[in-house]
């Protein structure tokens, strides 16, 4: 929008919107035609079809049906004691686990056949691991809450291990 000025009304200081110059409004033009270009038929009145989104059930139906579908209407079951954690589970796919290690990381139990390298999900704040993707070829122990069915399939794939946490 346009800036604003600061302007000193009754000895404080007030914010006011920047205001177009008299001279180039409408107004100017339209001094001396009496309907001030909003017709003499239909005149100019308040709000000739309710404010807002009024009669969007009556007399804008075309416009709602056409442009809002699904406006009115209920859908779903009413929780009435809803509880946000239990269904807070924020999730992470395995073509993303290695980014919560680094790569040198990776490097480094890329050669090691004896040892695999823990990654635990919930430390970076996911909980459920889902099985978009593919893995390096290398074994990995993974620490979670959740895991799909796919995601648990494709760790073991590479040797690795699902490891539930509370």
């Amino acid at each position: 929008g346009k800036p604003l000025k600061l302007i000193l009304v009754n000895n404080t200081k007030r914010k006011k919107r920047e205001e177009m110059t008299a001279r180039l409004r409408k107004t100017r033009k339209l001094r001396g035609h009496v309907q001030m270009g909003n017709g003499r038929v239909g005149k100019h009145r308040k709000h000739p079809s309710g404010r807002g989104a009024a009669g969007g059930l009556t007399h804008h139906r075309n416009n709602f049906d056409k442009y809002h579908p699904g406006y009115f209407g209920k859908n779903g079951m009413r929780v009435f004691h809803y509880k946000k954690n239990l269904h807070f589970r924020p999730i992470i796919n395995i073509d993303k686990l290695w980014t919560l290690v680094g790569e040198e990381t990776r490097k480094e139990y890329e050669s090691k056949k004896d040892k695999a390298p823990v990654i635990d999900v919930t430390k970076a704040g996911f909980f459920k691991v889902l099985g978009k993707g593919r893995l390096p070829n290398q074994p990995v122990v993974v620490r979670a809450k959740f895991f799909s069915k796919t995601a648990e399939r494709r760790i073991k794939a590479v040797g690795g291990a699902c490891v539930l946490t509370a």
